[in-house]
């Protein structure tokens, strides 16, 4: 990894971090992130969950400090901001899907994470768009692997539009909630609970398989 590119991971990996990203660059930076993390393949690291938990936080005022965002357009312009991401990882899957199914690794972009994302769109189906959101790196690689796989048009902006509202309404409520009790000022806390709450799926995920093809690859 390259190393500005290691100091941006560390610098919105952290509680301090993320809210001064927040902070400064307001919802327009916010909803490039979302953007970015939800369409292009290259935003895999950014914190979509953690962003949007703490921005939540920061919607409520809390002593001294003024509530920065209004929740209710905090919700709309995130939630406008997914669904256009996940709509240009999609089109960008139909268009150039058969030449990145051959590419080789690069910083930026893993043949392992496509082949989990095709795997899991292949086992849930439609479904895979909504419960992708709430995943890391599955909600960057499922809409540009519906693409790969040419499912229609209309019928990905539906899943896609109910994927990305249900995601950010639920975790910036969930902060703007989190943010009237006392863990609003000890955020820190709360992105470690988030992290490790959405890396849940995936672990279940790897153990289910684990333990499916754990007597099939001893026969």
């Amino acid at each position: 990894m390259l190393p500005w590119l290691s100091d941006l991971w560390s610098h919105l990996h952290t509680a301090e971090g993320l809210r001064q990203t927040i902070e400064v660059g307001g919802i327009s930076l916010m909803c490039l992130i979302i953007f970015a993390e939800t369409g292009l393949l290259a935003g895999f690291f950014l914190p979509g969950d953690s962003l949007l938990v703490t921005a939540g936080v920061l919607s409520v005022a809390n002593g001294e400090r003024p509530a920065y965002f209004d929740p209710w357009e905090l919700t709309f312009a995130l939630s406008a901001a997914a669904v256009i991401g996940d709509q240009t990882g999609y089109w960008l899957g139909r268009k150039y899907g058969h030449i990145m199914a051959n590419r080789a690794d690069s910083w930026w972009f893993k043949r392992r994470h496509l082949e989990a994302a095709r795997s899991y769109f292949a086992e849930k189906g439609p479904l895979a768009i909504v419960l992708a959101r709430y995943v890391p790196l599955m909600r960057t690689f499922v809409p540009f692997a519906a693409g790969m796989g040419q499912m229609p048009t209309a019928r990905f902006l539906r899943w896609n539009a109910l994927g990305g509202v249900l995601w950010v309404t639920s975790l910036v409520w969930l902060g703007h909630f989190l943010g009237r009790t006392p863990l609003a000022d000890q955020l820190h806390k709360v992105i470690v609970i988030v992290v490790v709450v959405s890396f849940v799926p995936v672990v279940w995920t790897a153990a289910k398989r684990l333990f499916t093809s754990g007597p099939e690859s001893k026969t």
